[in-house]
């Protein structure tokens, strides 16, 4: 775990949040993102271009579907045609038959010389009596007698009742050069205006070349197939040939205008109002032969960029961290008391600078290890031995004035043995040692509450009580005497009751670690626990000063209440104790 806290380990993790990453992310979000564009690009011009082709096609259309309506233009022309429904054209005189088919022959050519020049021509079938033609240059001749009222968009003309209706594809069967055209056309009935009755069908006829030259002069940046379908979903035009693949895609035309398969991406577009539609498929795997090389030109550069840089970052990184691992070794000795190793500075960086400043502290702390040790050591004695001679005028002053009351009372055998008591006690705090046992000091506990209980006429009783495996565990002398003095003149002297004083010593398990807890608990009057760490407590000062002294990881705590008693604790770890 150490591991993860080294300045290598950041180093690393630098080096790859801040540069391998993102090259990384460049290596593949880059050619991802310029893939994305392209293929945005490409289907945005794609639909750009399909959407031009749509309206140039429609406006070819626009122009068939006005050109059928043509008839209705010429007043001449629709007296020409109601004359030839209503049968009156056979008993017309021959001026008027002259003029008829001058109207319905020699009019039109007017209209159809003005149009684009694809759209080739145009017919009138009357309901009675022969076709009339009208073509640009006048090369085209109707084949006689041909059975138009049998085609089936001469039906659908009639059945549309006046609107014009789209031819697909289809043969100029009805002329006699050979071989025949391919066009498509719009055909149209044409109706009397006001009576409504049908007076004939006209076909306008447009060359199919047009949507060739349409789609040749189109370019896309992959391979592409142009495909237009009329209205019944039938190919009018393909600039190459359909695999069967494209072949069955084509009615999903109808509902999508872009879709995508692994081989193509295709793009249609509705030709206006007349139900063709032109499609556009594209070559995926042309299209990402394209961008693939993109990737591994991105991927070569990442990987030669990290090479570059790793090698460098090894190299600084050794520079950097090499000589912080020889400081840190440097103070590991010194922390462990070893001042002999120096650091070798090299140059006059920053580094070497700090090494150099390095050598000066140790140096320096060595000297002041070599002063301030002895002096810390006496200046602790002294103090130690000033918090314990605090307690001994204490303790007599409180104590001499328990033998002045009982010597004012005239109990003299109890004064004698009172005197014997404390006799001992001096000798066991006069003896030249700042620590004793459990054991000992619980002796001297006894004794003091017996002198105690003399003087106060044993108003109370005392239990004093340790457990013998910790006999031998080395406390600070007369650490507990204050606190048992605490209890006997401020709880248990001031109350009216008889009262029990409590003092024990046993060992608890905490959290894996072993306790001295002793405990000095009385049921006097008690007092208010927030001032106990008051100034004018110097017993309760002295006992806390004195244990965190000898032992900083022990606790000293006082719970008391007003009229339930005081309990003081005192916790100290065995193993410190034991030292």
């Amino acid at each position: 775990m150490r591991l993860f806290h080294t300045l290598r380990f950041k180093l690393t993790i630098f080096y790859v949040l801040f540069i391998v990453t993102p090259f990384v992310i460049s290596a593949f979000a880059l050619p991802y993102y310029i893939q994305g564009m392209l293929t945005r690009e490409t289907r945005q011009l794609t639909a750009g271009t399909v959407a031009a082709m749509s309206r140039n096609i429609e406006t070819y259309l626009d122009d068939l579907d006005r050109l059928s309506t043509s008839p209705y233009l010429s007043d001449e022309v629709m007296y020409a045609l109601k004359l030839k429904a209503n049968d009156r054209y056979r008993t017309a005189n021959e001026y008027t038959k002259l003029k008829t088919d001058r109207a319905l022959s020699g009019t039109l050519p007017q209209y159809l010389i003005n149009t684009r020049p694809d759209i080739l021509n145009t017919i009138i079938i009357p309901r009675t009596g022969p076709a009339y033609l009208t073509a640009k240059g006048g090369q085209f001749e109707l084949v006689r007698e041909f059975p138009f009222q049998e085609q089936e968009w001469y039906r659908q003309a009639v059945e549309a009742d006046g609107r014009g209706v789209i031819v697909s594809s289809h043969p100029q069967n009805y002329f006699t050069a050979s071989p025949a055209r391919q066009v498509f056309s719009v055909a149209r009935l044409i109706k009397d205006p006001d009576s409504r009755q049908p007076l004939a069908v006209i076909l306008a006829d447009a060359d199919t070349q047009i949507l060739r030259r349409i789609a040749k002069d189109t370019r896309f940046n992959v391979s592409s197939t142009i495909v237009i379908l009329d209205q019944n979903e039938s190919v009018l035009y393909s600039s190459s040939k359909l695999p069967q693949e494209l072949t069955s895609m084509l009615p999903k035309f109808h509902q999508e205008n872009e879709w995508q398969t692994d081989a193509y991406t295709a793009v249609s577009d509705k030709v206006g109002r007349f139900g063709w539609r032109i499609a556009v498929f594209l070559s995926n795997q042309e299209f990402d032969s394209k961008v693939r090389w993109i990737y591994v030109l991105a991927l070569t550069l990442s990987a030669g960029a990290l090479t570059v840089t790793f090698g460098v970052f090894l190299y600084f990184s050794r520079w950097i961290v090499k000589p912080f691992k020889k400081m840190n070794l440097i103070m590991s000795k010194a922390k462990m008391g070893d001042m002999s190793e120096r650091f070798v500075a090299r140059g006059q960086d920053e580094i070497a600078q700090l090494g150099i400043s390095l050598n000066s502290m140790v140096s320096r702390l060595d000297e002041l290890i070599n002063q301030e040790y002895r002096a810390k050591l006496a200046t602790q004695n002294a103090e130690y031995r000033a918090l314990q001679s605090q307690i001994r005028p204490h303790f007599l002053f409180n104590t001499l004035n328990g033998f002045i009351g009982l010597n004012r009372q005239g109990r003299t055998k109890e004064l004698e043995n009172a005197i014997l008591s404390l006799s001992s006690m001096m000798r066991y705090t006069l003896e030249d040692n700042q620590t004793t046992t459990i054991e000992k000091e619980f002796q001297f506990l006894q004794k003091y509450c017996l002198l105690q209980q003399t003087r106060f006429d044993e108003s109370f009783t005392a239990h004093v009580e340790w457990e013998e495996e910790l006999a031998g565990v080395p406390i600070p002398k007369l650490l507990i005497q204050p606190l048992v003095e605490n209890a006997v003149i401020h709880g248990i002297e001031p109350d009216e009751k008889q009262n029990v004083l409590l003092v024990t010593a046993h060992a608890v398990q905490e959290n894996g670690k072993k306790y001295v807890e002793i405990t000095v608990q009385d049921d006097g009057l008690g007092f208010d626990s927030i001032q106990a760490s008051s100034q004018g407590h110097v017993g309760l000062s002295n006992v806390r000063s004195r244990l965190l002294m000898n032992d900083p990881d022990a606790t000293f705590t006082v719970t008391s209440r007003p009229g339930h008693g005081t309990k003081a604790v005192i916790r100290i770890p065995i193993g410190a104790a034991a030292s």
